[in-house]
Parts: structure tokens; C-alpha cells; sequence
């Protein structure tokens, strides 16, 4: 074995759990997962004493917005952050970009902003929105990972939901190709029949999406997967009172997945000051009683991973006058601060790390169907976060990689510092901040395609 990196670490987060090991890697790749006191001979270790070792997160939802909106987010900025939070992997959603990953061509021209400016390895999703039925199939064909449609207005023109008999002929396509579709899941007529939000109070803004659009949503969601037989993903799942309909669904043998976010898990409607748009998303922030009962579909693995939902945008689209709640753009920027974020409750819940690796790392890259990605085992790729589990800090918007300096997070103190990230065993991030790579070298990431496609 001719190793390129052999790391020890008296926490190594395996699929078996939590324990002292030495990884080895080599081309790339994670060659041997070995007794903590047997390295390989002659090996020079990098001893990480007591920093846990954890797979490399997957972030399956992050909205980059590049290109045509690039002044929100991009794909530099974006993955900077990502690798500095310990994210080795994301997948790019298909809209608030110019032009929307609607099709085959525009694949492209979304490829060809992230090419040579990514610091993770970076995959797209497709978008299904009217009229796009036929390009899917060259859409799934040139590697996108699957595909993305709303329910209701998406907030950009250019990516318009799709209504009942649209979304039947989409998953009836869908279940003929295999593919799995990724759904925003709020009923729009609940959502138009309630208040309008106006002005900076949130519990305005948190009755405009009431708990009852996602139940709607996701029944009718769930009523076509049973019809089509297609694979369904429900996103950042926000209202607990859908949990029954996928325990059902997952009874009667429905392939549905679904997720939650670090927002709609760290934080609760009754901490939201007025006028605090940072905090607008849809669907919302809920109250903690809800939030404690995402956390018991988690562990009761009802819900399948944690992602980010990192939808950023200017200060002055987040920030309107007043705190307009109606106003402000919903979306929360947390690409770099999921892993403490999340860890920080997790921990004062008694879930250990190896709780949050499967949701952050196993259960995305299931989802998305990247075998080589999110485990620390031999044949995966040596994508790693050293953290620092008993180190806090204190959120600066001004320090984090993210374009525009706002967060939900400002001012909270997280536990877990990301000490360093290893994309396929190189060194890419260390304490906070992107590697500095030699003249005329670019960053490491590369643009991944759907398994069956191959790498780009």
C-alpha cells in the first residue's frame, strides 16, 4: 500500500460508529480503515489526538444562483464556504440561476460557470417546471442527479410551478426513466387564502404559510407517487404535522425520502424578533414544539438527512426597509455553519456524532446516489472534516465566506470549529478558510455527473 495520507484520531466516525482509528488513503481514495495502534509500517501519521475525524458532509440543496445572479452567491464564494464548514460535496439547485437548469443546454452553461472555480466536488440538479416534459430525459441523460419542481410560486419568473395535471405527467415520465424527483411542497391555495404578510411582524409572516399548505401538498405529492410508482424526495421539511403522512407512505411501501435544515432545527419562531427578515424562510421557521418533534423523526429515522437549503441574496433583497417581512427574500445563508450548528443541539440533545454524520453526510449522498461519498470506508472517497467537537465560537457574517454578510446565525455561539477539509485526501480547508493553492493552480473540486454518467 503506497499511502498518500494516513490520519489517527481517537474519534473516528465510521458507518459503525464513533472510535479510535487510522485512516489510510491513497489515490484519492480511502484505502484502509485500520486499528488505532497499528498505522502502517514506516507511515508518517498525522495524529489529530482528540479532533473527531467525520466523512466529508454532503449538501444536496444549495441554491448557488451563478450564473445571472451571481451577486447573490457563486460558485467560488459558495464552495469557499462550504469546504471552510466541512462540506466536501453539494448539488446545485436549478433555479434563481440565469437561466435556470431547465435543459440540456442550459446544463451547460451552468457547467461552464463552475468550471475551474469550485472547491467541492459540485453536481446539478434538473429543474421540471411547465412545458419542459420532453427535455428531461436529455436533462437525466447528461448527468443531473435528479429533478427539482414547486408546488407554487417559486419567487423568480423564469421557474414557475407546476399545477396538478403538470406534476402527474412529470413523475409518470420520471417513473419511466428512473428518476427521482425533489419537490417544494406547500399547497398554494392554502397559501393564497391566507394573510398576506406585510410589515415586521413574524408571526404575520409564519400564519402566511400555515402547517396545513405542506400537509395538502405532500398528500397530493404522495397520492401520484402511489399511482406512478416514482421515486418522490420531499424538501426542507418544515410543519411536524406531515411526519404521520410519511410514516404512512413508508408503510404502504412508497419510495419517499425526506429532509429538514439546521435552521428548522436550531431555531424556533419564539426567539424571531420583529423585523428580523434574516430569519425569512419558506416554508418557516416553526415553533420549538415542532422543532423537538423534527428532532424525534430524525432518530426515529422518519427523516433522512440534513441539509442546508442555502438560498442567499443581497443585503438589500434580505434587508428591506423597515424589516419587511413580505418584502425581504426568503432564504437562509448557513453553507458554512450547518456542521456546528447542528452539532451544537444534537449534542445538548445526546445524539453523538455519528448521529450527525448519517444525516449530513450518509443519508445525502443515498439520497443523490453517490456511492463513493459520505463515509469514512475503505473504497470511498477520502473526503474528511477534522472538527474540534468541544471548541465554540461566536458567529461573525463579516468573517464567513458566504458573498453577502447576512445570517440567521449572527451573534449565536456555536460548538464544533472545522479545523480542516480533505477533498479525495487533499488538503483544501484549514481553520476556516480555503487552502491557497499555487500559481496558476484552481481549486480542487470537480463538476460530477449522476453515478450511471460518470465524472465531468
Amino acid at each position: 500500500m503506497a499511502e498518500d495520507l494516513v490520519l489517527r484520531s481517537t474519534r473516528v466516525v465510521t458507518p459503525e460508529g464513533e472510535r479510535p482509528a487510522v485512516v489510510v488513503v491513497a489515490d484519492g481514495t480511502i484505502a484502509a480503515v485500520l486499528p488505532y495502534g497499528a498505522p502502517p509500517p514506516g507511515a508518517r501519521v498525522t495524529d489529530l489526538g482528540t479532533d473527531a475525524l467525520l466523512p466529508g458532509l454532503v449538501d444536496t440543496h444549495v441554491h448557488v444562483n451563478d450564473p445571472g445572479r451571481a451577486e447573490w452567491e457563486g460558485f467560488a464564494s459558495a464552495t469557499a464556504a462550504a469546504v471552510a464548514g466541512g462540506v466536501t460535496t453539494l448539488v446545485d439547485m436549478p433555479l434563481n440561476s440565469l437561466p435556470p437548469t431547465t435543459t440540456a443546454a442550459h446544463l451547460e452553461v451552468k457547467r461552464a460557470a463552475a468550471r475551474g472555480r469550485v472547491h467541492t466536488d459540485t453536481g446539478f440538479w434538473g429543474g421540471a417546471v411547465p412545458g419542459n416534459t420532453a427535455e428531461l430525459e436529455a436533462l437525466y441523460d447528461a448527468g443531473v442527479f435528479g429533478f427539482k419542481c414547486f408546488l407554487l410560486d417559486s419567487g423568480v419568473p423564469e421557474f414557475p410551478p407546476l399545477e396538478h395535471g403538470q406534476l402527474a405527467r412529470v413523475m409518470a415520465e420520471l417513473a419511466r426513466l428512473g428518476g427521482l424527483l425533489i419537490v417544494h411542497a406547500e399547497d398554494p391555495a392554502l397559501i393564497g387564502a391566507a394573510p398576506v404578510p406585510r410589515g415586521p411582524a413574524y408571526a404575520d409572516f409564519l400564519a402566511s404559510r400555515p402547517p396545513a399548505a405542506e400537509e395538502r401538498a405532500v398528500a397530493g405529492l404522495l397520492e401520484l407517487a402511489a399511482e406512478f410508482g416514482t421515486r418522490v424526495h420531499v424538501l426542507h421539511l418544515s410543519s411536524a404535522s406531515v411526519l404521520p403522512l410519511l410514516a404512512d407512505a413508508r408503510r404502504a411501501g412508497l419510495p419517499v425520502t425526506a429532509e429538514t435544515c439546521p435552521h428548522f432545527l436550531t431555531l424556533a419562531a419564539e426567539q424571531i424578533p420583529d423585523g428580523a427578515t434574516e430569519f425569512k424562510c419558506c416554508p418557516p421557521i416553526r415553533e420549538a414544539a415542532n422543532q423537538d418533534a423534527l428532532w424525534q423523526a430524525l432518530a426515529d429515522g422518519l427523516v433522512d438527512c440534513v441539509v442546508s437549503d442555502h438560498s442567499p441574496a443581497t443585503v438589500e433583497l434580505k434587508r428591506p426597509p423597515g424589516g419587511d417581512f413580505g418584502a425581504a427574500w426568503g432564504g437562509i445563508s448557513s453553507l458554512q455553519l450547518g456542521l456546528p450548528a447542528v452539532w451544537t443541539e444534537a449534542r445538548r440533545r445526546g445524539h453523538g456524532l455519528a448521529d450527525v454524520a448519517r444525516w449530513m453526510a450518509e443519508g445525502p449522498a443515498r439520497l443523490a446516489g453517490m456511492d463513493g461519498k459520505g463515509a469514512i470506508a475503505p473504497g470511498r472517497d477520502a473526503d474528511l472534516a477534522v472538527l474540534d467537537p468541544d471548541a465554540d465560537f461566536t458567529v461573525d457574517p463579516a468573517r464567513l465566506h458566504h458573498r453577502n454578510p447576512v445570517t440567521a446565525y449572527a451573534g449565536r455561539t456555536l460548538r464544533g470549529v472545522v479545523r480542516a477539509t480533505y477533498l479525495r485526501g487533499r488538503l483544501v480547508a484549514r481553520d476556516g478558510a480555503p487552502v491557497a493553492r499555487a500559481p496558476g493552480e484552481g481549486p480542487a473540486g470537480r463538476l460530477i455527473r449522476r453515478p450511471a454518467g460518470g465524472s465531468a
